[in-house]
């Protein structure tokens, strides 16, 4: 379960549209403790009429991805180059998904995905945003991860998930695997029994915790089932 967890985001593909490199000398050490991201705000400047990054955003990613300065600057130079505005709008976001998944029904999932990465809710993606969430699902450890996963099946970002929720994202990841064709009555059965493991306390709700929880002690249909959403980010 671990090793799955650690290796699952399709890295390349997001790096090949962004122009940026690897992230092959990060530590794997960082980030522990440090996952309330959701008030975080990318504060970017203008100098002689382009896009700089703010030094307390360079200082933000050095200290919690373990990145020298130099790197963060060198992924930001690229970043631009790309999206000369410093951010990923919705519309860019969509080219990227096509990119990763050309020939799939993504219309539902994009919301999702998107979702992930836009811990602000102001409808764009920075830079320190973006880098976050790709060093976390590069990485960072299993719990990391799975708080992630929380946010796309989180669908109102209420902090709870409920049943329709839990259907709903799991019959969209099924669109982007490998076994798209399962029989619907499947989809939910799996669904609700994964969801009655990871509902603890039985109010009718999932939380973050008890999702979290549910997955690492690999309870039968959560791990199953959390591992088919991974399968959407395999390579």
């Amino acid at each position: 379960m671990m090793q799955i967890l650690k290796h699952y985001y399709t890295i390349d593909y997001i790096y090949e549209f962004l122009w940026l490199t690897p992230l092959d000398k990060v530590s794997k050490n960082s980030l522990v403790c440090q996952w309330d991201i959701g008030s975080l705000y990318c504060a970017m400047g203008c100098a002689n009429g382009k896009q700089v990054l703010a030094e307390e955003d360079i200082q933000f990613l050095v200290k919690y991805t373990n990145l020298e300065e130099e790197q963060v600057k060198e992924h930001y130079d690229n970043f631009i180059q790309k999206h000369p505005k410093g951010r990923l709008d919705k519309k860019s976001f969509e080219e990227m998904m096509n990119i990763c998944y050309p020939e799939s029904d993504k219309d539902n999932i994009e919301k999702h995905i998107f979702r992930m990465y836009d811990s602000n809710k102001d409808g764009i993606i920075d830079f320190r945003e973006f880098m976050l969430v790709v060093y976390i699902m590069s990485s960072g450890s299993p719990e990391e991860n799975l708080k992630q996963i929380f946010k796309l099946l989180d669908i109102n970002s209420d902090g709870s998930v409920s049943i329709g929720e839990f259907k709903r994202v799991t019959r969209d990841m099924f669109l982007l695997t490998n076994e798209k064709e399962v029989d619907f009555s499947i989809q939910e059965l799996l669904a609700e029994k994964a969801f009655i493991e990871m509902d603890i306390d039985g109010d009718g709700k999932v939380t973050l915790e008890e999702f979290v929880k549910a997955c690492l002690s690999q309870k039968k249909f959560s791990t199953m089932l959390t591992l088919k959403i991974i399968d959407v980010f395999m390579d």
